[in-house]
């Protein structure tokens, strides 16, 4: 029967058996940090190439796992792409807060204009008590809370049908 290995020539075999579970211990852990490396990455970086030389450096035991640690990008690539969606997303309302257009032209016009410049379409009514803008649409003023006289709601509302109507 072949002797134990020994350790920096200790025969203890209590010894022996600590330094194999402390080795299989270093073991697991590294291979768990390549596995968690690989993973990571592969949520930070978009170029599978990058995913594969940060997956390769972790191979060096522990040291190439800080090296990635401390040169991977610092947001995963879901939380980028959000981003840029909630910024497309308020870009898009700031421009539509500052740009209306004529419903008939499509030409540009400001949120108090009783008519379109440029085409003469009427796009709001004056409150009969406050002389604020009123949307065609609307039955009571936001501003003075007068009701919009039936008379008025109902040829507004047949000149916004006629505008919508294709001309023959």
């Amino acid at each position: 029967m072949p002797a134990p290995l020994a350790y920096f020539g200790i025969s203890s075999s209590g010894v022996n058996l600590f330094i194999n579970l402390l080795l299989l211990f270093v073991a697991i852990v590294w291979l768990a940090l390549i596995y968690w490396t690989r993973v990571d990455a592969r949520r930070r970086i978009d170029d599978p190439l990058l995913v594969l030389c940060a997956t390769a450096a972790a191979l060096v035991p522990f040291i190439g796992t800080l090296v990635y640690m401390i040169v991977r990008p610092p947001e995963y690539l879901e939380d980028v792409h959000e981003r840029d969606l909630e910024v497309q997303a308020a870009e898009a309302r700031i421009a539509q807060l500052s740009y209306l257009a004529c419903p008939y032209c499509h030409q540009e016009v400001e949120k108090d204009f009783l008519l379109c410049p440029s085409c003469h379409t009427r796009l709001r009514d004056p409150c009969v008590h406050c002389q604020r803008p009123l949307d065609l649409t609307w039955s009571i003023c936001p501003y003075c809370e007068a009701v919009v006289s039936d008379a008025v709601a109902t040829s507004r509302r047949r000149d916004s049908l006629a505008r919508e109507a294709p001309p023959h």
